[in-house]
């Protein structure tokens, strides 16, 4: 046989990588919120004897991906349903329409046990951490009760696992026999923050979860936060309405307004290159040393109300650009740039 002859023997083809699916995804959420029709109301509204009840719509065909080991900033108004998606995304709201998904799968198509293993590995912390904590419980009892209801450790291991979680809050198991009230704030939030870690989380929502401390507080907390990242490779959403500690703590930053997503990109993207109107008026807010005495100047407007938010662009009552499409579109969220969002007409 000759050179020639030989059997051709074909190269494999390279395998495509595979993509890992991400930690958690909101697929066009939308939460809205009002009182169900009871038999009565329904005839009533079907003859027009009532008016339907208002419905607040508080979230709007949302979609957000957040990547395992990523901490992504959600930025936005007071009342713009950005701690609404918090809880939909930590399963504590049902969302009206759309999907959550943990690692590619829809949270609803789950079973009874995986939905149990996805409440513990997900944790929300609250803003007002008084509020969040039992006071007739010490914080010795309030640490040792999910752990101790879900398994997580056996009654002789108490001691070592509730001083364990305590520390790497920065709370000294010294005073874990104390109430709540014998506390300061920020004492209090490191508590809450110790309980939510002692079930053994992947993943922490924090809602405005520093807005209640003093500020050389909220400096040590949002460094504890970033240590845990580190040391216990936890995932955040980080709720906030302060663009400057979102700056500090998050990779990727997505803007709120009226129940949508806005704009999101990679958090130097976001401060350097802001591209819609509402971003850039956020960011015009903040203050910053390199600005001298520039006199700043808020968002001129009011927020509309999401009982009845406008048509089209949510943000056009108070855009300074404006067009008739604006009040009649609602604009879809367009890469500008490699991993940069944005929901504005002025891009297309």
């Amino acid at each position: 046989m000759t050179a020639t002859d030989a059997p051709l023997i074909e190269a494999p083809l390279p395998e495509a990588p595979l993509i890992e699916a991400p930690l958690i995804e909101a697929r066009h959420v939308s939460q809205r919120f009002g009182p169900k029709p009871d038999l009565a109301a329904k005839i009533a509204l079907r003859l027009k004897l009532a008016k339907p009840a208002p419905i607040v719509h508080a979230l709007d065909d949302v979609s957000l991906t957040i990547r395992s080991g990523e901490v992504v900033g959600l930025v936005g108004e007071s009342g713009c349903g950005k701690s609404t998606l918090g809880r939909v995304i930590a399963g504590i709201n049902a969302p009206s329409d759309g999907h959550v998904l943990w690692k590619g799968v829809d949270r609803n198509a789950m079973s009874g046990r995986e939905r149990h293993e996805l409440g513990l590995a997900t944790q929300m912390i609250f803003q007002n951490p008084m509020a969040a904590l039992n006071p007739r419980m010490t914080v010795e009892e309030l640490l040792w009760e999910a752990p101790k209801t879900h398994g997580l450790a056996r009654s002789s291991e108490r001691n070592t696992y509730v001083d364990k979680y305590l520390m790497l809050a920065g709370f000294d198991p010294v005073m874990k026999k104390r109430y709540p009230h014998q506390f300061s704030g920020g004492q209090r939030q490191r508590v809450n923050i110790a309980r939510a870690l002692a079930v053994q989380p992947k993943f922490l929502v924090c809602d405005e979860s520093v807005a209640a401390l003093d500020v050389s507080i909220q400096a040590q907390v949002i460094n504890l936060f970033m240590e845990l990242r580190d040391k216990l490779d936890l995932t955040y959403l980080f709720v906030s309405h302060d663009l400057g500690v979102v700056e500090h703590i998050s990779d990727r930053v997505a803007i709120m307004y009226l129940g949508r997503i806005v704009e999101e990109a990679p958090v130097e993207e976001i401060f350097k290159r802001a591209n819609h109107p509402y971003t850039q008026a956020l960011l015009s807010e903040v203050p910053r040393i390199e600005h001298g005495k520039r006199r700043f100047k808020p968002v001129e407007g009011e927020l509309p109300s999401p009982l009845d938010p406008p048509k089209g662009c949510h943000f056009h009552p108070r855009c300074p650009f404006a067009m008739d499409r604006c009040r009649a579109e609602v604009p879809r969220k367009l890469e500008i740039a490699p991993g940069h969002l944005s929901a504005c007409h002025l891009n297309s």
